[in-house]
């Protein structure tokens, strides 16, 4: 086994100005986090890495990232940002791909009014490029998205793609017919491109009241379509903070995959994460 990664986590430091999406009245997002903060919990999961991802849509951020995955051994790696708008990026992002902690780029497709943004023609060179650099592309979207990330991955087969936090779904406001959309469109991602999906996030678009018993029919779904070998796990710390802990969280990770293999339960934990991201 590669040892446990958390797959998906944030530093952050609200007086940077970057985090447009930060609420600054929010007294759990609004402050800064470092590796100091995270380390007592990586410590008492015996968690040995982390995967670094971006919070802010400027190539700045990306750059205070490695500066703090240089500094820091627990950070495997780094999910930066690009603008996808901009075709002068792929310098930034041919430079960024010789940093040994630089793994990829998460555009903020959940933070887009156009859902059909990541289709339009003048940024395919983007994900031309991450295919040429050997970079990876993490997902970030909603359900509504599903259907144009399935067209998107299936135009580029050999793009590595992971798909962040289950694609959202709306556990929260849970019906029978937003689970069979939601349900579908994975079952379709899973069955039609080599993407893998981050077990992570669903505290968070669960109520703050969620039981193991809320969560379990969407990790039970991915797990069916996806098998623990394309499904790695994240805390989304800080950001879970919001409705769990990370104790909270990784407790409830445990449970909603206590049936699984020993050797399933490590791909979950860390191996796919490894493998997928070359930690």
């Amino acid at each position: 086994m590669a040892g446990m990664i958390d797959a998906h986590q944030h530093y952050w430091h609200p007086l940077r100005g970057d985090y447009d999406w930060m609420p600054m009245d929010n007294p759990t997002l609004a402050r800064p986090y470092g590796p100091a903060d995270l380390a007592p919990h990586l410590d008492k999961h015996d968690v040995m890495q982390t995967v670094l991802v971006q919070a802010a849509a400027t190539m700045a951020e990306t750059e205070y990232m490695l500066g703090i995955a240089d500094a820091t051994p627990s950070v495997a790696g780094v999910v930066g940002w690009i603008n996808f708008e901009t075709t002068s990026d792929l310098t930034h992002l041919k430079r960024l791909a010789k940093h040994p902690k630089f793994l990829g780029v998460r555009p903020m497709i959940q933070d887009i009014p156009d859902d059909n943004w990541m289709l339009r023609d003048d940024i395919q060179w983007a994900f031309q490029a991450i295919v040429d650099l050997d970079l990876t592309f993490d997902a970030l979207g909603f359900p509504r998205h599903l259907k144009n990330f399935h067209t998107l991955l299936t135009r580029y087969p050999d793009m590595r793609v992971v798909i962040d936090h289950c694609m959202k779904p709306q556990i929260r406001d849970h019906t029978d017919q937003s689970f069979a959309h939601w349900s579908t469109g994975m079952a379709a991602l899973a069955r039609d491109t080599n993407a893998v999906c981050k077990f992570s996030g669903i505290v968070t678009e669960s109520r703050d009241t969620w039981t193991v018993a809320d969560l379990k029919p969407y990790v039970d779904h991915l797990l069916d379509v996806f098998g623990p070998d394309r499904m790695m796990w994240g805390s989304d710390w800080p950001v879970c903070q919001l409705n769990a802990s990370y104790d909270d969280w990784r407790t409830a990770a445990k449970q909603l995959t206590d049936h699984l293999t020993s050797n399933e339960k490590c791909a979950v934990f860390g191996d796919t994460a490894a493998k997928f991201y070359r930690i």
